[in-house]
Parts: structure tokens; sequence; C-alpha cells
């Protein structure tokens, strides 16, 4: 397993956070969020969440329409500027690039969400940290969701996502940089993440002590309204939802 040194977060870029402020659930998108209602309702029994890795509040906005008192973290200040300019009101922070982030909030949550956010943790060591981290600030019943990218996102075409300037990305195994070209938004930079295998998150959690109660990996119907490329036979996204280990 490779573990790149130096991963630059490419979201720590004002021209980013200017095009994923008008970002909301377009396509391939629409099916990360689609599902998390009922998956959140099944599993979360409080109201109190932590957006991990909130970006410009997308995520918190979603949570704050659920009915949950959410606190929006992530560590690009871009980011976070535009996502208090667009919720002036939400509850949004600027933290540390590490574990210590969390430790300082001192809080306790029903819920925590992690939306894309793990696509751009690079090794599994920090990757272990940040779960542990994440599991500390969570109540005894309460659930970590960790939506990512699925692997195959990388290897294919989609509604909103284009790989296809990058064919090495079909080699790519844990720990391994991929590109990928986001439609959906007027910045047509690619995207540099990290790819990370099922069983190789499965060993994570073991290792930060949490364990999945169910494991989503929402496809696309034929009768909704986007014009879906290979959305219904391939999940462009797998659901973590997670708990502390017994």
């Amino acid at each position: 397993m490779n573990e790149p040194p130096e991963f630059k977060n490419v979201y720590e870029d004002r021209k980013r956070a200017e095009a994923y402020a008008k970002l909301e659930f377009p396509g391939t998108y629409y099916l990360a969020y689609r599902d998390l209602p009922s998956l959140i309702a099944r599993y979360a029994p409080g109201k109190r969440a932590l957006d991990f890795g909130c970006g410009t509040g997308r995520s918190t906005r979603f949570l704050k329409s659920l009915g949950f008192d959410v606190i929006g973290i992530d560590i690009s200040a871009s980011m976070i500027a535009k996502a208090r300019e667009i919720d002036p009101m939400g509850n949004y922070r600027l933290v540390p690039d590490s574990e210590s982030g969390l430790q300082s909030l001192d809080l306790k949550v029903d819920l925590v969400l992690s939306a894309f956010t793990f696509d751009n943790i690079p090794t599994r060591e920090k990757k272990i940290a940040l779960f542990k981290s994440l599991g500390s600030v969570l109540s005894q019943e309460g659930c970590l969701i960790n939506l990512v990218s699925s692997p195959e996102i990388y290897r294919h075409e989609w509604a909103s996502f284009s790989t296809s300037d990058f064919p090495e990305n079909r080699f790519a195994r844990s720990g391994d940089r991929v590109k990928i070209i986001i439609t959906a938004v007027e910045d047509n930079r690619p995207v540099e993440d990290i790819v990370w295998e099922d069983d190789d998150y499965r060993q994570v959690y073991r290792e930060a002590g949490l364990e999945p109660v169910e494991v989503h990996c929402p496809l696309g119907l034929k009768d909704e309204p986007y014009p879906w490329v290979n959305e219904t036979e391939i999940a462009p996204w797998v659901i973590y939802l997670l708990r502390k280990a017994v």
C-alpha cells in the first residue's frame, strides 16, 4: 500500500471555494445524499451533530434542514469563510490539520458526518488517528457516517464526473493518488484524491475502535430525473455507518 508524502489539500483554494459554494446536490452527488435522511433516522438517536470537513457548508446546511444542532469544522480557511458568508447563522469553525483540532472542541455529539473528507486524507496512520478522535466526541449510542468515493468512481464516467483523461486510475490501489474532474462545477481543474479500498477501510475502523453497522452503496434509479451514465449499475459512493466497538 502506497502512502504518498506531502499530499496537498486541493480544497485550500479560494477559486475552488467559490465554485463549491454553488454546488448543492446535482447529478451523481444526489445519490450521495438521497438516502442519508432515512439512514440517519435509523441510526442517530439525538440531534447534536458534527460535520467533519464541512467545506463551504453544504452538508452542514443539509443536517440543519433535518433538525440537527450542528457544528461544521474544516481546515480550509477559504472554505470556512465561504460557509459563513452563505450561512451567517451557522456554526462554522476553522480547526488545525490534526486530531488535536477535534479534541479542542470538547463536545459530545449523536452524529458525526464526514462527507468526502477521507478522500483527501492520505495515510493510514492519519486516518486511524482521526477516526479515534471522531469516536471520542461521539455519544455511546451515536453514529459516525463516513461517506466516501467508491474506488470505482475513479475508473468510469458519470453524470457529474469524468475520469477519461486519467486511465492510470484503473491500476490505483489503497493509498495511491487518483485524479477526477468534477463536471458539475465551473472549476474544471482535476481534483487529486487518495483511493482507499473497502478492506482497508474496515481495517482502519477496527484499529480506531469502530465497527460498521451497515454499509450502503447507493445506485441510481431509472425513473430519477438525471442523465445517469453508470450510476444505475455501479455505485459511485460508499456510506459506512459506524458505532463504537463493544
